[in-house]
């Protein structure tokens, strides 16, 4: 039976954004398992699977409904233990966690700054209210002031990133030879930059966007069959 995994989307169905949803995703496709995308938009996500959920990504495999991404990756290694393992044990599993408030407390603050007035342009109508009101409400200030700051503050974030840079001058994954969840939490939250907005987040000679690009290229490139935003 195939996996329905509920992926959140804009206007557009075909550019799915969310980087929780591109963790699920990845995820997925490390397992080498067939999902069925459900697009969702904001004001969609309380009706999913009756309500299991304020936030996607949300996967239904049979029976069983999972809710968070890292918990999605757990149930999936779990559930299907002769796929390719998404943690490599336990040591994986804790190392994922670190990771995983590494990049919510580094990278997602900025992002969410710098592309929030083009994930506003994303949305229809209703959708795009509730994004203005909710995020407004947020930061205490309009969408647009909240972006003024973001070419001052780039530089910070780039030196920010260097826990991951060195890292990646030992090996060409955070996994190591090989990419593991730890991977596809950073991936999706830069996913998330590329696909929501223009504004470049990387210089192209950074081992970063070398280690990005070898990313969008896993699992048959399927992180690049939605196109970087122009």
């Amino acid at each position: 039976m195939t996996i329905l995994l509920y992926d959140l989307v804009g206007h557009d169905a075909g550019r799915p954004f969310s980087p929780h949803c591109w963790k699920a995703k990845m995820a997925l496709a490390h397992k080498g398992l067939d999902a069925a995308k459900v697009p969702t938009r904001f004001l969609e996500v309380p009706k999913v699977e009756g309500g299991v959920s304020k936030t996607v990504p949300v996967i239904r495999d049979g029976d069983k409904i999972v809710a968070d991404s890292f918990a999605i990756a757990l149930y999936l290694d779990e559930a299907y233990p002769e796929r390719p393992t998404l943690f490599g044990g336990e040591g994986g599993k804790a190392m994922a966690r670190f990771v995983e408030r590494w990049s919510q407390l580094t990278i997602h603050p900025y992002i969410a700054t710098v592309a929030l007035t083009d994930l506003h342009a994303m949305q229809d109508e209703p959708n795009a209210a509730y994004f203005r009101e909710s995020r407004e409400q947020r930061y205490g200030k309009r969408l647009e002031e909240v972006i003024a700051g973001r070419d001052a503050g780039l530089s910070a974030f780039r030196a920010s990133l260097e826990p991951l840079r060195a890292t990646l001058t030992y090996q060409p994954f955070l996994g190591g030879a090989s990419p593991l969840f730890a991977d596809y939490i950073v991936f999706g939250a830069l996913q998330w930059g590329r696909i929501a907005s223009p504004f470049r987040l990387l210089d192209d000679t950074d081992s970063i966007a070398q280690w990005f690009g070898r990313c969008l290229d896993l699992h048959g490139g399927i992180g690049r069959e939605v196109e970087a935003a122009a």
